[in-house]
């Protein structure tokens, strides 16, 4: 028997990298994956690889920041599959990386309501059928930025989300507890994804402080990024009953990359 046969699960940024990885590795372990994205294309072929594997899988778009969008994506979700187990909230953005006087308003308001409300709303919609499920689990995207480290030049509104998203997972670990709702954290390090595709840096070096690392700054992998199924490897087991009394804890996922920094 698989460790997720008869489940349901909600995968947000699922067309690429940790978010395509993770919606794999579930539907691997038997369960029926909503995969979400804002481009059609990536998350149909997500889901498409799920469906030639054995596995049953829905695309689906929807951005995480539009509050009936989100209240939709529930409701599609349970009308094709009755319920819902596990929810990931993995989609994100980088967003601009300046110093702090040239970080326009418009730019700090769009990376906290990507990373910070579409977190929220993520969580804020899911609930209901979690708890209509029985309980379930829930596992937010963070990062070692933020939570563990603060080296990123220019990288004030990420590194405020970051922390933001892991501040909520351990306040709500004690409020969904009592309804049988898991919910962790997961902080990846430098790993190899399309993140940094929507990231923009504008003079960011600026804010950063000159630093020579040791060779190799990944010290597990001789300074080599990890890989997008490093994370969902971790993912699967914090949403499987193997975390059962696992809740309100962060996962660093970074081949010891925070410790040196």
């Amino acid at each position: 028997m698989a460790l997720l046969d008869g489940k349901v699960a909600l995968v947000t940024g699922a067309g690429s990298g940790i978010g395509k990885a993770t919606a794999l590795a579930l539907a691997r372990e038997g369960a029926a994956v909503v995969a979400m994205s804002r481009t059609r294309d990536e998350v149909e072929a997500t889901a498409a690889e799920i469906e030639r594997g054995g596995g049953q899988a829905m695309a689906a778009m929807a951005d995480i920041t539009d509050d009936d969008g989100m209240k939709a994506l529930v409701a599609a979700t349970l009308e094709r599959f009755g319920q819902l187990d596990i929810v990931v909230a993995n989609a994100g953005i980088n967003g601009v990386w300046a110093p702090i006087e040239r970080l326009a308003p418009e730019e700090w308001d769009h990376t906290i309501s990507v990373n910070l409300r579409g977190t929220y709303l993520t969580i804020h919609h899911t609930v209901p059928a979690l708890e209509q499920a029985g309980g379930g689990a829930i596992v937010v995207v963070s990062s070692i930025n933020g939570t563990r480290t603060f080296t990123s030049p220019g990288a004030s509104a990420y590194s405020a989300t970051k922390a933001g998203q892991l501040a909520m997972v351990q306040q709500l670990a004690l409020e969904l507890g009592q309804r049988k709702i898991r919910i962790n954290a997961v902080c990846p390090g430098a790993i190899e994804s399309e993140i940094d595709d929507n990231t923009e840096r504008r003079d960011s070096e600026e804010a950063g402080i000159p630093v020579e690392f040791r060779e190799g700054d990944i010290p597990l992998t001789g300074g080599k990024s990890g890989k997008a199924e490093d994370v969902a490897d971790v993912i699967l087991f914090l949403c499987s009953d193997a975390a059962r009394h696992v809740t309100g804890t962060p996962v660093w996922i970074d081949g010891g990359q925070s410790l040196l920094r």
